[in-house]
């Protein structure tokens, strides 16, 4: 049994580290996770969305601690007791997402490691089984150096997450995950590949046949049957490939414009996914930057899903001198995690990548 909680104490100790530490890098993509867990249509608790952010990194710090704490055999009590409760409140959740189809990306690993709704289920009743044996074997779970130095230990890596999640939201993600990292390109990324997987699709047609109503479900073609047509519902029962990025479109006055900006020979681009909630210090230098790009040939084009009044009163608050388009809110949270956030694009391709707070690092 020693043996057993030894194995165990590491497995689900490295793995609440890695979740902890993949979730630090980016505590701002995670808020948006737990803001998707708030919302009306899943968990009803819309009073917690403002604190999001605040919750986000008090919850993962305290995640990759406690990974610490059950490696260094600290507090083994309090360390099996906060294991065992988080890991049913987790389990919980992930079954009530899974089941009722709620949210289709727990985010437990962020974007490094996306696991489906059920994935993530069988992932924490593992954990929760590891867990149990732990708990119920506590005396196994011996310190791993003598205990005067623990205190120390959770203090310096209580002050080290702290101090990585503050350069985190003050710059960016130290490790980008996402589609939209420096190096790739978004038009390729937008491609479907030709024999790809295509979505499969199942057709139930409801009509009114000597007034009862039957189902007959196929695979789209239209039932030749006698009786009164009701509807159909059409229901993915394999679904097909997606792209990376399957959701960016840029829209102006002029329509689509995407193909446009991606093929352009120097693009910085601005990111503004609300302009309610911007971050109004960022402006100055970000006056200053498009000036600057546009002196040197570059097409300087803000992206954001706010309506032209606030884009009109953002324009004369700070005298900025360039385009506004139309993109999808969510997608413009995948591209950057800053608002505003900045990237120099070279015929589509990721160059540069910089919060508003690095603005003066761009190089044009």
């Amino acid at each position: 049994m020693k043996a057993i909680v030894g194995i165990c104490r590491i497995l689900v100790g490295v793995l609440f580290i890695f979740s902890g530490f993949i979730k630090l890098n980016d505590p701002v993509g995670f808020s948006y996770k737990l803001q998707e867990y708030f919302s009306e249509p899943v968990l009803d608790l819309p009073a917690l969305i403002p604190f999001a952010l605040i919750i986000a990194i008090l919850l993962v710090i305290f995640e990759l601690v406690l990974g610490i704490m059950l490696l260094i055999g600290y507090a083994r009590k309090f360390t099996s007791w906060s294991l065992l409760l988080m890991i049913i409140f987790f389990t919980f959740l992930t079954f009530y997402s899974a089941y009722f189809n709620k949210v289709t990306d727990c985010g437990c690993f962020g974007d490094a490691i996306p696991l489906t709704p059920w994935e993530s289920f069988y992932k924490d009743v593992v954990l929760l089984v590891l867990i149990l044996i732990m708990f119920f074997n506590q005396k196994y779970i011996e310190p791993l150096f003598p205990q005067k130095y623990h205190k120390w230990v959770i203090f310096l890596s209580f002050m080290a997450c702290f101090a990585f999640c503050y350069h985190v939201l003050m710059h960016l993600p130290v490790l980008d995950f996402r589609p939209y990292k420096i190096g790739n390109n978004i038009t390729a990324n937008m491609i479907v590949p030709e024999g790809a997987q295509e979505p499969v699709y199942e057709y139930q047609w409801k009509f009114n046949m000597d007034g009862e109503e039957k189902i007959i479900t196929n695979k789209g073609a239209y039932p030749q049957v006698n009786g009164e047509f009701i509807g159909v519902e059409t229901i993915e029962i394999e679904e097909g490939y997606v792209p990376p990025i399957h959701d960016f479109a840029i829209e102006g006055p002029e329509g689509d414009v995407t193909t446009e900006i991606l093929t352009a020979d120097k693009v910085l681009m601005l990111v503004i996914y609300n302009i309610r909630s911007t971050e109004m210090d960022g402006y100055p230098a970000i006056r200053d930057l498009a000036k600057e790009a546009q002196g040197k040939g570059y097409r300087v084009i803000a992206l954001t899903a706010s309506g032209k009044k606030l884009q009109a009163q953002l324009n004369e608050k700070f005298e900025l001198n360039f385009d506004f388009y139309q993109v999808d809110e969510t997608a413009l949270k995948t591209i950057i995690r800053a608002n505003p956030g900045i990237l120099v694009l070279r015929s589509g391709t990721v160059e540069q990548k910089k919060h508003w707070f690095d603005a003066a690092d761009i190089k044009l």
